[in-house]
């Protein structure tokens, strides 16, 4: 195979950034460029330092976005920026490069749900589906020409720590799908077809603001519970309610059967369907 790319530099954490590291890391000689990897958000298990440290790939952390702006703009070689689970937004003036090609991953089936935690609001939309985009870089936010997508289920209890993992493994599927066209640039990217004042997903936004009442249907509740539920990792805070007229966090959730239940204090049940309950355990 042939490339004129003569660098590949990665960013991103988590499991989906260490596999398209160590692919692209074992595809060098096959092409004949350079990897670099950069850590833009610091993990205190990083699995992307270690792939580095065992193949010597030069790893750099840089934190600051006026740094990483200012590094990235130095590249003289023509390069590819992989950015895979990067919440690091481009510089128009380095989008613009000729010798700077970038694509990146969202874990949305683009031009829907742009911005940050698509899978938290996928379920609590209720949508019966997702998937995975990989997109050229634009200045516009999410906005680039489509390279390729994957589709997948949202199933009823999915949770989105669940579905997180689901898309990832979409992710890395589709990108070594399209590795060898984007390398030789023979890709046919799709244009994105989207209204212009189509909502942008922000990180600070919460689902219904964080809260919800006791007399909701409890299938919305169950989906706003299930669509901020990413397990150990706290990227949103307990959702909040009033019991007994105060308000309460919850701090555990479960769909059980009926004749599972207990009278427990802090604990809430909610009919959620025929034979089920939710289980909410809260605390003042």
């Amino acid at each position: 195979m042939k490339t004129t790319f003569q660098k590949v530099v990665i960013l991103g954490y988590g499991k989906v950034t260490g596999e398209v590291l160590q692919y692209v890391y074992d595809r060098r000689e096959e092409y004949g460029y350079q990897v670099e990897f950069i850590e833009h958000e610091i993990h205190p298990f990083s699995i992307t330092e270690k792939i580095c440290a065992e193949n010597r790939i030069p790893f750099t952390q840089i934190t600051d976005r006026k740094e990483l702006a200012a590094v990235l703009d130095r590249i003289a070689e023509k390069t590819l920026i992989v950015s895979a689970s990067n919440n690091f937004l481009f510089p128009a003036s380095l989008v613009e490069k000729e010798h700077i090609t970038i694509i990146n991953f969202h874990n949305a089936l683009l031009p829907d749900y742009p911005g940050r935690n698509a899978p938290t609001w996928v379920i609590y939309k209720g949508e019966k589906e997702t998937g995975i985009t990989w997109h050229y870089v634009t200045a516009g936010v999410d906005e680039g020409g489509i390279i390729i997508q994957k589709r997948c289920e949202i199933t009823e209890d999915m949770k989105a720590y669940e579905l997180t993992e689901r898309l990832m493994d979409l992710a890395f599927e589709a990108f070594r799908e399209c590795f060898a066209d984007v390398m030789t640039e023979c890709t046919e990217p799709l244009p994105q077809e989207f209204d212009l004042a189509r909502r942008m997903y922000r990180s600070k936004e919460v689902p219904s603001d964080g809260f919800f009442t006791l007399t909701d249907p409890p299938v919305e509740i169950y989906r706003l519970l299930r669509s901020v539920d990413y397990g150990k990792n706290e990227i949103f805070p307990p959702m909040r309610t009033i019991v007994g007229g105060r308000e309460a966090e919850i701090l555990r959730y479960r769909k059980i059967p009926v004749d599972k239940r207990k009278d427990e204090e802090g604990f809430l049940y909610l009919k959620l369907s025929a034979g089920y309950l939710l289980k909410m355990k809260y605390r003042f």
